[in-house]
């Protein structure tokens, strides 16, 4: 029998060819490199709340193992193992973690990266699981949120982000920032984005409780900002039941 996978082969090919532009922040990921400092300004908040850890201090995680699933060319896996943590990064797309690989190699840091998907970790288990912009591209959800939960140690932490299906997110993501090239062409499928209810529910059927979820709004004033208004992207937490 061959083996279930949620990687789309398409989506893996898409992002790979923008893996040697990852990390210039007025490159093709540059919408990436403004979103960044909002999702760890809220993933230091939820590690601080979920392990009491002091908040002045720079490496919160020490200690603790993190996994950064659908990591890219690793721009939340180096916060992650500068924070203290023993990080894996694991991607779909080769050249991502290629360029991953490198980069983190010029930075000094130790990050374990994988090309491929969760099963390759082999019933490995971490404190805090990370998955950021990743779930609308999987071609089943269930299994990979299923594939996260399994992946999450004994008390440990999730924490996602995804666009959530709204008039709004079709505006904003796909018919303008796609079309005037803030983001690449074709990077996204409005169809596959998911509400927060609906990504809680699935969160729900694989153990896990749902314990936040905050708004991820955009301005041309402001930028990115963490609120109420859950329009156009969300971020979540979520723990064991």
């Amino acid at each position: 029998m061959a083996k279930a996978t949620t990687i789309d082969p398409a989506e893996a090919a898409h992002f790979g060819k923008l893996a040697a532009d990852w990390w210039n922040p007025r490159g093709t990921s540059a919408m990436l490199h403004r979103l960044n400092p909002v999702r760890l300004q809220y993933l230091r908040q939820a590690i601080d709340m979920h392990w009491h850890s002091d908040r002045a201090g720079f490496t919160p995680l020490a200690g603790r193992s993190a996994l950064d699933i659908g990591c890219g060319a690793g721009l939340l896996a180096e916060p992650l193992a500068r924070m203290g943590a023993r990080t894996t990064g694991v991607d779909a797309a080769p050249e991502n973690i290629g360029a991953a690989a490198a980069h983190a190699g010029q930075a000094g840091l130790h990050i374990r990266y994988i090309a491929g998907e969760l099963d390759q970790l082999a019933g490995e288990q971490f404190d805090l699981v990370t998955s950021m912009e990743v779930i609308e591209h999987v071609t089943d959800p269930a299994a990979f949120v299923a594939g996260l939960a399994a992946a999450l140690a004994p008390g440990g932490l999730l924490v996602m982000s995804t666009p959530n299906r709204t008039p709004l997110s079709r505006l904003a993501m796909i018919d303008v920032a796609e079309t005037i090239g803030m983001i690449p062409r074709g990077t996204h499928e409005w169809d596959k984005f998911m509400t927060p209810d609906e990504l809680t529910d699935l969160l729900r059927d694989a153990g896990l409780t749902v314990s936040d979820v905050t708004g991820l709004g955009y301005s041309p004033s402001r930028g990115f900002t963490l609120g109420e208004d859950r329009r156009l992207n969300y971020l979540l937490t979520a723990v064991a039941a």
